[in-house]
């Protein structure tokens, strides 16, 4: 079935607002990877499937706006000051943009697929869903949900804007209260992030 939507009604939103607490408080989208920031590889795999390219940033907003010049991209900051953690960047990206649709990632999934953007957005149109997000398999058969990787009506920003007002913080619980789907994906890679310095070392030395 194809995609009734086209790319130029999507508009990207990488997450890079968090507070970093895993990695000592660093900015974590700005450490480097093969040469190069963890959210200049994330912006090159996930510019290309949208019309518009935002970045969610709450500090280092001059250097995120240097890596998102060549995507065009916009940075947004949260509007909330007490990090309730990656709805309240998807608050400001569906505030922020102008399309139909928010692609979201995070900042520290270099290997994000780079067609992850089509085969959610063909689920969400088979099934008449709000949003659409990515699982995995692994060896011993678990479904692994991958929450933040996803895609979303941008009329749901209200919505987001009122859980997170009454305190709620936990990604999945809103999903629930709206038509979602889980889309599976094979490549566990795609979906791999990196939490700490010691897991950055490692796949830099593989």
């Amino acid at each position: 079935m194809p995609n009734l939507h086209p790319s130029s009604s999507v508009t990207a939103l990488v997450l890079a607002g968090g507070r970093g607490s895993r990695m000592g408080g660093i900015d974590k989208g700005l450490q480097p990877f093969r040469g190069e920031p963890l959210a200049l590889h994330v912006m090159r795999r996930i510019a290309p499937q949208a019309g518009a390219l935002l970045i969610s940033a709450n500090r280092s907003i001059e250097d995120y706006e240097r890596l998102g010049a060549a995507f065009v991209a916009r940075v947004i900051m949260d509007t909330r000051a007490d990090f309730p953690g990656p709805l309240a960047g998807i608050a400001a990206g569906l505030r922020a943009a102008t399309t139909g649709f928010v692609l979201t990632a995070p900042c520290d999934a270099p290997f994000v697929d780079e067609h992850i953007g089509a085969a959610l957005m063909q689920a969400l149109d088979i099934h008449g869903a709000d949003v659409a997000y990515a699982a995995t398999i692994d060896v011993s058969g678990e479904v692994m949900a991958h929450p933040v990787f996803a895609l979303m009506r941008t009329s749901l920003a209200d919505d987001l804007d009122a859980w997170l007002d009454a305190g709620e913080r936990k990604v999945r619980a809103w999903y629930a209260r709206h038509k979602a789907v889980e889309v599976q994906f094979h490549d566990e890679r795609a979906f791999y992030n990196i939490n700490d310095l010691q897991q950055l070392a490692e796949l830099e030395r593989r």
